[in-house]
């Protein structure tokens, strides 16, 4: 070969080669294509969720009621009971934090110390009882059943189940979501109460108003569609936290990496849904 010939292979291309030219086109779709991407994953993992949920649900002929019954119990107590303890001292102090601000506005002569009862009423049974409660659930329970399910995939125990005969979605994501819907009710009345009940204290303890002031403002403007409100907002944050758990623990995969990765992402989209199903749910409802 000669030497002098010139390598191809080393050659730069051209500024005139078409095959190194790139379009205004190509250009401008390369630049958008992390942007597409959002859009595209998002609706990708919204209709695998909707999958899963629905394969979830759809329980086979051959249901073990027991099976279940058990599963469901044992769940009630790990995402209601268990939870009491936190759900109440997070909503003591929130509860503790609103009279303070309340009282705070007492420096304007206009307003009457009822004001205090009223504000604390609205803005715990509202919003503060459902949002204080949901998001220490993501992190407690979210948080829990994905490393737990997500464990139970990269061990394989989730392919256990299904040569047992088991429809493992139906037994391991039916249980979990039910025990949500059944007992974050609860914890919102718990919520609730010690708010309320905890505010009528730091309000006696300010020397500002007394007790009766407190509860008499709570009454005044006291709707009993406020608890309904709550209510509902505690239906759907369950179904939202667990379900989203459930999923992302699921689909789990890559070790134990995978498990934490997936631990994290049940909270923080538990966290995201839930502040959307807020906003819906107070547009619609209100």
């Amino acid at each position: 070969m000669d030497a002098t010939a010139p390598d191809i292979l080393d050659r730069e291309p051209r500024d005139d080669d078409p095959s190194s030219r790139t379009t205004a086109g190509e250009r401008i779709r390369d630049g958008f294509a992390p942007l597409w991407a959002v859009p595209r994953d998002l609706i990708g993992g919204l209709g695998a969720y909707a999958t899963l949920i629905g394969q979830a649900f759809n329980l086979p002929r051959d249901l073990r009621p027991s099976l279940y019954a058990r599963n469901l119990a044992q769940q009630m107590v790990q995402v209601g009971i268990d939870s009491i303890p936190i759900v109440a001292l997070a909503s003591a102090f929130s509860g503790g934090v609103i009279v303070v601000q309340a009282i705070y506005q007492l420096e304007n002569p206009l307003l009457p110390l009822t004001i205090v009862g009223t504000f604390a009423q609205q803005s715990i049974l509202l919003e503060l009882a459902t949002l204080v409660t949901a998001f220490v659930l993501c992190g407690r329970v979210g948080a829990r059943i994905a490393a737990e399910i997500g464990t139970m995939r990269v061990k394989e125990q989730i392919d256990a189940l299904e040569a047992m005969g088991l429809n493992s979605k139906s037994y391991l994501v039916v249980p979990r979501v039910l025990a949500g819907v059944l007992m974050f009710p609860v914890l919102y009345v718990v919520s609730g109460t010690v708010g309320m009940a905890f505010g009528a204290v730091v309000a006696e303890a300010s020397g500002e108003l007394t007790v009766q002031t407190f509860w008499e403002g709570a009454r005044l403007f006291f709707r009993p569609y406020d608890v309904f409100f709550g209510l509902v907002k505690s239906l759907v944050f369950g179904f939202l936290i667990t379900s989203i758990a459930c999923y992302t623990g699921y689909n789990a995969g890559g070790g134990a990496e995978g498990v934490g990765q997936a631990t994290t992402r049940a909270a923080v989209l538990a966290c995201v849904w839930v502040l959307c199903a807020d906003y819906v749910l107070a547009a619609v409802l209100l």
